[in-house]
């Protein structure tokens, strides 16, 4: 059993920042990093609320590690 859900953001094409989980079927966005995150945090929470968590192989109490990917647009080549 784990308690660990991992999720990624990034910064999409329309300017908004999405917000993705690797375990669960949740995307979100957000106009902000902080919406995003915000959005994340309310989309899993409402994804897992009538859940058997225990079926899904997840235990209390549950954290979402959120890797941010961030491009480096002036990094030298």
């Amino acid at each position: 059993m784990q308690s660990l859900i991992h999720a990624f953001i990034r910064h999409g094409v329309d300017g908004y920042y999405v917000a993705e989980c690797v375990e669960l079927p949740v995307v979100t966005q957000g106009a902000t990093l902080d919406e995003a995150v915000c959005n994340l945090h309310e989309a899993v929470t409402l994804h897992l609320e009538d859940e058997d968590i225990s079926e899904m192989g997840l235990q209390k109490p549950i954290h979402v590690q959120i890797i941010y990917e961030l491009e480096l647009s002036h990094a030298a080549t």
